[in-house]
């Protein structure tokens, strides 16, 4: 057995009493660390990610990262990549819990784009959407089981030998944000800037349009080969998300119909509500655009890059992140040539593993409940194009970081603005959806009705799923995002006890509960499982 470096980087090691024998190491971040392993048992080449954080040496963290990891086991999708196995083993004299995954003989979406950026100025717009719905096709299915990503970004999404399109890494971010961590217990929000949705940055609940977000930065990045925000410090890209309009992708990249520009538009909205409502409807549109225009190379405005976001705020309270300065792409020489799906015809590229270049990263935990349940889809809202000054500059550093508390206290000084941006965020939409979201983005006191349709079945207080472990318990259900009414009614049919705590929140409907605890999945007693808390919204700006 041999050490390599001192993030528990082991190649020689062996987990699961030898099963698995760690062999190459293929990327390596501040969290977590993957090796290319040998299963003995199915004689097979599997991927294994190890945490080695302090996190590891919490019982509770480990339990939930476990059960995580079985939720996302049940994923099966061609454009997902495949969790095979979980657990925990001694490394380096820590326990340490982990993941055996597929390996995937490619490289990442990131990779991928910067040799687009080379040869093109940025990624050609058919295979940016093509790939874009791919993703959007693993988001769908797993935001129907429940599961909210939370970290898609290029580091995130592999593409094969093959041009097969998989996405990695859902459920650990969940499990970051378990509540039960020291990391949580600050009030920190972990995730990687560059996609964070705004309710992420502002500490709100997170559900599947939060995913959508991401995907909406990613379009933005791949379409122009640069992020719609640009900032000196996490601090301030965080605020960009929150306070700041990005500008229209065409402005960066002339080649662009107004159809992208929508699209990008709508998915980048800050109120959740005037997103696209589902991953199958933003992946429709996505293939629906593709096929609405002729293929054409990249024409990148020499020069042209998004203002600088967020100017001075918090430069003093975090030092800049880690920037990777790439010299702006001149004048598109190389002719364009649609490939399987606008893939320009390049050698096959070397064998990779997980992501190396950088460093592999581990998926962030957003802050707040997260689930799938959405409201009437708003109409697209297309941004006026207002190209900035600035100079041209490259991709950065996607490294995840930790952004402390001390992110939400600053951005809540502009939390009333933040308010009046979300309800003038509808005023230029026409026609699309209504009830209780529609008559919110219009009410000058920013009040949101409640939504008496989201319920949830009495069966599931009633015969609630028992726990796989332990008879005499069960799991509890996900009460987060169901209409209060619906909620006492599954309480009093199985003779539970709940205690309510209000919040001022209009990013859901009054009686809408925001948070539970414990939460959902956690094992309790079946005869008696205690008082179990509801933070429930009142429908008023926070």
């Amino acid at each position: 057995m041999s050490q390599d470096g001192a993030h528990g980087r082991y190649t020689g090691q062996s987990l699961a009493g030898g099963r698995y024998q760690l062999r190459d190491l293929l990327g390596e971040g501040g969290m977590a660390s993957v090796h290319l392993a040998y299963d003995a048992v199915l004689d097979r080449q599997v991927a294994i990610k190890t945490l080695h954080t302090e996190l590891g040496r919490e019982q509770a963290f480990r339990e939930r990262f476990r059960r995580e990891a079985q939720a996302v086991a049940k994923l099966t999708h061609t454009n997902i990549v495949s969790v095979f196995d979980t657990g925990e083993d001694d490394l380096g004299g820590l326990t340490t819990p982990y993941i055996v995954m597929e390996y995937v003989e490619g490289r990442p979406l990131g990779s991928v784009l910067d040799e687009d950026i080379r040869q093109y100025g940025a990624m050609p717009a058919d295979k940016a959407l093509k790939v874009t719905a791919d993703v959007l096709a693993a988001l769908e299915i797993s935001h129907e089981m429940g599961l909210v990503h939370r970290d898609i970004k290029p580091g995130n999404v592999m593409v094969t030998k093959r041009s097969v399109v998989k996405v990695m890494d859902f459920g650990i971010a969940r499990a970051m944000q378990s509540g039960v961590t020291s990391m949580t217990q600050t009030g920190m929000v972990v995730g990687t800037p560059q996609y964070l949705s705004p309710e992420q940055a502002l500490g709100r609940g997170v559900d599947a349009r939060s995913d959508l977000y991401s995907v909406g930065i990613m379009l933005f990045q791949l379409v122009t080969g640069r992020l719609p925000f640009d900032a000196d410090s996490p601090l301030a890209i965080a605020y960009a998300h929150v306070q700041e309009e990005p500008v229209a992708p065409s402005s960066i990249n002339r080649s662009l119909p107004p159809a992208v520009d929508a699209l990008v538009a709508r998915a980048l909205k800050k109120n959740p509500n005037e997103r696209f409502p589902t991953a199958e409807a933003m992946r429709d549109e996505c293939l629906r655009v593709a096929a609405s225009f002729q293929a054409a190379a990249p024409s990148i405005v020499p020069g042209a890059a998004p203002t600088q976001s967020g100017s001075g705020v918090g430069s003093a309270v975090f030092p800049p992140v880690d920037r990777t300065a790439q010299a702006a792409p001149g004048p598109v020489q190389t002719p364009y040539q649609p490939g399987p799906y606008g893939a320009p015809q390049t050698p096959a590229p070397a064998a990779y593993g997980y992501p190396q270049q950088g460093g592999y990263q581990t998926p962030p935990a957003g802050y707040g409940p997260q689930g799938v349940q959405t409201p009437p889809p708003y109409a697209a809202a297309p941004q006026p194009a207002t190209p900035p000054p600035g100079p041209g500059t490259g991709g950065k550093s996607n490294k995840p970081v930790i952004i402390g508390s001390v992110v939400v206290s600053l951005v809540a000084v502009v939390a009333l603005v933040v308010a009046l941006t979300m309800s003038d965020g509808g005023s230029d939409t026409k026609g699309g959806g209504g009830g209780a979201s529609a008559s919110a983005s219009s009410d000058p006191a920013g009040f949101r009705g409640p939504d008496r349709t989201r319920v949830i079945d009495k069966t599931k207080c009633s015969e609630p799923e028992k726990s796989w472990d332990d008879e005499s318990k069960i799991n509890l259900p996900d009460f987060r995002y169901k209409d209060l009414n619906s909620v006492k009614a599954c309480f009093q049919a199985a003779g539970w006890q709940y205690k309510i705590t209000k919040q001022n929140d209009n990013t859901w409907g009054k009686d809408t509960v925001l948070d539970q605890f414990p939460s959902e999945g956690t094992a309790v007693d079946k005869k008696n499982p205690g008082t179990i808390e509801l933070t429930v919204s009142t429908g008023d700006p926070a």
